[in-house]
């Protein structure tokens, strides 16, 4: 197997893991937008990782996690509703960002790759960004497992119980920020929610317990890369995306198959 390829492959297949149980969070918390405004910042930190001179993956991760804390924030203090505070943030992030890239003449930027992701492109430094930024989304999530189940399950008796429940959801919207900054570079900044959302709606059909949706959405996700890689080396068609349609496939079969009495 080509270098290339085999880089590609274990990026895709890290991120996947990752994507199972914390889409499963998503899904369940209907978190969906939140994920849309962070991946359109990610955007706006490549552009100041260009123009700080520092590492784009840095600067993006950084900068995902800086608007996360900021979002948390401004939900608690502003009388505005979350969706109609997310749908301000998500378009103004991606358009400054996109402004911010413009006045760089002096930087040529691949910005489709930016978008819908260059898989095929990765490098050593890249993989190793993924996959310890994954690796540590996936053990910082087992250890928070049960008290972020329970504060999802019921907050008001999580709260009753003891649990930080806002420290608990300030820490995975945490998490989420980290995939989504390592996640840039396989699926673009456009489609990182559909990898995080797609594999755990097609798992929550199916799925009896919360254990069993989490892992099914992992198994669906990790099927998904491989069907996209294998669709983009056979008929050269972008990796990204077509990780994505493959996931959105699954999707639909997972509607036809019939559900477990």
């Amino acid at each position: 197997m080509a270098d290339f390829l085999l880089y590609a492959l274990v990026a895709g297949l890290a991120l996947a893991v990752v994507a199972g149980p914390l889409g499963a969070f998503v899904v369940w918390r209907r978190m969906a937008y939140f994920g849309d405004t962070l991946s359109h910042a990610a955007l706006l930190g490549v552009a100041l990782g260009f123009a700080l001179d520092v590492s784009p993956t840095l600067a993006v991760t950084v900068g995902c996690l800086l608007l996360a804390v900021l979002l948390v924030t401004l939900q608690q203090r502003q009388p505005l509703a979350s969706d109609t505070l997310l749908g301000i943030l998500a378009p103004s992030t991606l358009a400054l960002g996109l402004v911010v890239l413009s006045f760089m003449h002096d930087v040529r930027i691949d910005l489709m790759a930016y978008l819908f992701g260059d898989l095929l492109a990765i490098n050593p430094t890249d993989l190793y960004w993924i996959v310890g930024g994954s690796t540590l989304v996936l053990a910082l999530l087992g250890c928070l497992w049960r008290p972020l189940l329970a504060a999802t399950v019921h907050e008001e008796l999580a709260r009753v119980e003891g649990l930080p429940v806002a420290s608990l959801r300030l820490g995975l919207m945490l998490l989420i920020a980290i995939v989504i900054a390592v996640a840039m570079k396989i699926v673009g900044v456009l489609l990182i929610t559909s990898l995080l959302i797609i594999p755990a709606a097609a798992a929550q059909r199916h799925a009896r317990s919360p254990e069993q949706m989490a892992l099914g959405a992992s198994a669906l996700g990790v099927l998904a890369v491989c069907l996209g890689l294998a669709l983009s080396w056979f008929q050269d068609t972008p990796a990204g995306p077509s990780i994505v349609v493959s996931a959105a496939l699954l999707f639909l079969c997972s509607l036809a198959w019939p559900r477990r009495a």
